[in-house]
């Protein structure tokens, strides 16, 4: 093999890697799995599209490799095949967000119906979290938080937060974390605990983005 067969062989093989991943239907799968391992119908109702949609678009990403099957009785359960992939996609993210401004624009237009508040940074979050100076909040469904979480942060899923403010304390600032930059649910969390008078901001970045740093976290199964 001469040295431009190897060549188009590599970036060949490597680019089904960006081929893969680039469908918004696919990476938006890749950032749900990374809170846990999913079977496709739980997909397809996450992402809002068919089943048989979810399923093409899972078989794509495991001929690429970057997801993995697990069959636990009836249910095949889909996950991501190592750290790496979520990785990949961080930096992707971060990429666009710095180089469109379409997307910057639609994530602060969006984010404005919630609240006006600048999201506070991971790094600023885990200073506090260190000191102890802020109730966390995860807003996940439980069992996103069950299979990991940021240490010491409470479960209230966005569907029950309105009935569990009594928890919460109007003396401490509350930073609320959901699956990532993207996710709504800690917005409106937000949204919801201003009204109600506390002293609340969004984490911009989600659990995955947490683990991935290598700061503390917890699993309750």
């Amino acid at each position: 093999m001469d040295k431009r067969d190897f060549k188009n062989e590599v970036y060949g093989e490597l680019s089904k890697i960006s081929k893969a991943m680039s469908n918004p239907h696919r990476i938006e799968i890749i950032d749900l799995l990374a809170q846990r391992p999913y079977a496709v119908e739980e997909i397809a109702s996450c992402t809002s599209i068919s089943t048989a949609n979810a399923s093409q678009h899972l078989q794509v990403l495991k001929s690429a490799g970057l997801v993995t099957v697990n069959r636990r009785g009836y249910f095949i359960y889909y996950s991501l095949a190592s750290e790496k992939v979520f990785d990949v996609w961080r930096g992707l993210r971060e990429l666009g967000i710095e180089q469109s401004s379409k997307a910057r624009e639609a994530v602060d237009r969006f984010r404005m119906n919630y609240h006006s508040l600048q999201p506070a940074g991971i790094d600023e979050i885990y200073e506090k979290v260190s000191k102890g100076k802020i109730t966390l909040i995860d807003v996940r469904p439980e069992d996103e938080f069950i299979y990991g979480h940021i240490q010491n942060a409470l479960s209230i899923p966005i569907d029950k937060l309105v009935s569990r403010l009594e928890e919460l304390s109007k003396e401490m600032e509350i930073i609320v974390y959901c699956r990532g930059p993207f996710c709504i649910y800690a917005d409106q969390a937000v949204e919801i605990l201003t009204k109600e008078g506390f002293n609340a901001n969004r984490m911009i970045e989600g659990y995955p983005d947490w683990k991935s740093r290598n700061f503390p976290v917890s699993f309750s199964a």
